[in-house]
């Protein structure tokens, strides 16, 4: 079973998790040929004071991090989990996953781009949280969330933060290419990872119809 313990071990800290998480927004936009239908996005001004990179596969999964004065809190949401709020029977999310979210940090969930209200309940779309406060050293999660048993990934947190716990260069590669059915050269995904800017040339390395629209 892989869960939200096994990726909290696996984050980068987070200043060099907000770099991958650029990196990987700038990559889906320049891969790819239409905005609409990324993966990743990384908004500069989310707030005041905080910056969001977001994931949304177009199927009903999505995950938010947010960067702000007083931490970063990640939050994930398996649509087809057992333990979306949509499945249990009080139509809240899952015991353990928020409860320890620290006051500083629990307003970021309840963002009206993270609920949803359906027939007067109002839900948090939830199913792997973490967070880290500023000057802490690990990234933390609920300490007793009793998973459903009998699946290999019960929170989604395996396949949802597999690019922010699996970085390497050829990881993403292997993302892009599948995404976009065609080959994404491993020189331009390094040169971006590692925080370069996008000259003509990896721009048109990465997606070469692009230049010739």
């Amino acid at each position: 079973m892989s869960t939200v313990y096994e990726a909290a071990a696996l984050l980068p800290d987070p200043a060099e998790l907000r770099v991958h998480l650029r990196a990987l927004a700038v990559l889906d936009a320049t891969i790819g040929d239409d905005p609409q239908f990324v993966y990743y996005t990384f908004d500069a001004n989310w707030g005041p004071g905080e910056e969001a990179a977001l994931m949304d596969n177009g199927s009903g999964d999505d995950f938010s991090v947010l960067f702000t004065s007083a931490g970063v809190l990640i939050r994930g949401f398996d649509h087809e989990s057992a333990m979306s709020p949509y499945g249990t029977e009080d139509d809240q999310v899952w015991p353990g996953v928020i409860d320890e979210v620290p006051v500083t940090l629990r307003p970021l969930l309840d963002d009206l781009a993270f609920t949803d209200e359906h027939m007067g309940i109002t839900r948090t779309r939830v199913t792997a949280c973490l967070w880290r406060e500023t000057g802490d050293t690990a990234w933390r999660t609920g300490s007793a969330i009793d998973f459903p048993a009998g699946r290999a990934d019960p929170d989604g947190a395996s396949h949802l933060f597999r690019l922010l716990t699996h970085r390497s260069p050829k990881t993403i590669q292997a993302h892009f290419e599948d995404y976009y059915e065609r080959p994404v050269p491993l020189d331009a995904i390094r040169h971006v990872l590692a925080g370069h800017p996008v000259t003509p040339a990896i721009a048109a390395a990465l997606n070469p119809a692009a230049g010739r629209k």
